[in-house]
């Protein structure tokens, strides 16, 4: 029973079932009612500063009026079309300008509608790719501690964990290989090349860089750069899942830009539209869009979403690449990077600092502890802590990351920066 004027927190706790949450436990969800450039504030005008841009999605700030101006004005004009032998002028426009900031190569855009759509995509282009071409080439390589999404084919070129158990059975069987972190690019390089010789694999799906899900966890583009010759040499396809890594995050558009081979296909959604639409988009180049051009009907690509390439998506991913592309955007990722750099070479040899990771705008800090999983009382304690500070971190288990908004101004990445080394006091004396 709720209380006669409940609050909003109550109100959700008596009708939604979030995400990652255990609904027994969990206390009651922090209301925001509006945010304002690297600001969220809640029902009471307490003010967070989101240094995690709400799930990696944020790029210009919250509510930016660009965006919201230039979405306004597509619902005005047209909400949604069915794609399915329809198009319309926000669906060409953003393919043509995102094949123009993609990694060389890419000439066609297919739209759907998050990061795991996107991955479900590109799985099935792959696979239906060999067998539209007659080639008996059936299993994907992915890495170790990989994360893409939690729709089924997405799970299951994602490592096996605590999160995916309850369908390990109906998950397809993956090979999979270390991910090439300094000193161990040998390991993981043997051991594509060892499966690379039975002839069977259709493609490798890697997150470029940057592993997030699994902690941050980071890699050199020379260590990429070696497996993707070896899947060269081999004819095998190249997943590139910037679902995360995309539009500016690691310092660069894309995280391939950093690698001299380039993908066959490209996933992207979170920061496609700056964190305002639902969207995806699955992009490929022309060996692959080919392949499925036939006078037999069965080779079509058979794959759809009722709200493909909505309208209004479309146009706020337009907005937000033209903010992306401004100068004052591009210096802003420069500026987050050096601070970050700046504040990485100070905490790496404090107390309980286990390893400190950066690449581009992201930086993650791992702390010492004995449990390291999602699980640990650490997490709990280290995210309360930086809550009381009036910022959003969510902890990796003992890994604390920043991923923040282009937006965000010095003072605020020094609020953020402060609250992290409180977090380094509170384990030294926890401990």
């Amino acid at each position: 029973m709720l209380p006669e004027n409940p609050s909003l927190a109550q109100r959700d706790q008596n009708v939604i079932w979030h995400p990652y949450t255990q609904m027994k436990t969990a206390p009651l969800p922090v209301p925001i009612v509006r945010g304002e450039g690297a600001l969220l504030f809640d029902e009471a005008d307490k003010v967070y500063l989101d240094a995690v841009s709400s799930w990696w999605v944020n790029l210009h700030g919250h509510s930016h009026p660009y965006i919201a101006e230039k979405v306004a004005e597509q619902l005005r004009t047209l909400e949604h079309v069915i794609f399915a032998g329809f198009t319309h002028p926000a669906a060409v426009t953003f393919a043509e300008r995102l094949i123009g900031i993609l990694p060389e190569g890419q000439s066609r855009i297919f739209y759907s509608d998050n990061g795991s759509t996107a991955v479900e995509v590109t799985l099935k282009m792959a696979i239906q790719y060999w067998q539209n071409t007659a080639t008996p080439k059936k299993k994907i390589v992915a890495f170790r501690d990989s994360y893409h999404g939690d729709t089924f084919g997405a799970m299951a070129v994602s490592s096996r964990s605590t999160f995916t158990a309850p369908f390990w059975s109906y998950l397809f069987e993956v090979d999979f290989i270390d991910v090439p972190v300094p000193g161990r690019e040998n390991e993981s390089i043997n051991q594509l090349e060892t499966l690379a010789q039975t002839g069977e694999i259709a493609a490798f799906i890697y997150e470029p860089l940057v592993l997030g899900t699994a902690g941050m966890v980071m890699y050199t583009p020379d260590a990429l750069n070696n497996l993707l010759r070896v899947c060269q040499q081999h004819n095998i396809l190249l997943i590139a899942d910037e679902v995360m890594t995309g539009f500016g995050r690691t310092g660069s558009t894309f995280a391939s830009d950093f690698v001299e081979v380039k993908p066959d296909m490209v996933c992207l959604s979170k920061g496609l539209t700056g964190g305002t639409m639902a969207l995806g988009v699955t992009s490929c180049n022309e060996k692959i869009y080919d392949a499925f051009l036939h006078d037999d009907k069965s080779k079509t690509f058979f794959h759809g979403h009722s709200y493909t390439a909505n309208p209004v998506a479309c146009a706020a991913g337009l907005a937000s690449m033209d903010l992306l592309l401004q100068p004052e955007t591009q210096e802003s990722i420069n500026r987050i990077s050096q601070r970050h750099a700046t504040f990485a070479a100070s905490i790496k040899q404090l107390p309980k600092v286990q390893q400190v990771r950066q690449q581009g705008t992201i930086l993650a800090i791992e702390f010492e502890d004995t449990a390291t999983s999602y699980f640990s009382n650490l997490r709990d304690t280290l995210y309360n802590f930086a809550m009381e500070q009036g910022v959003i971190l969510r902890p990796l288990g003992n890994i604390i990351y920043i991923i923040p908004p282009y937006c965000i101004t010095n003072e605020q990445l020094d609020q953020v920066y402060q609250t992290i080394l409180g977090m380094q006091q509170l384990i030294s004396a926890l401990k």
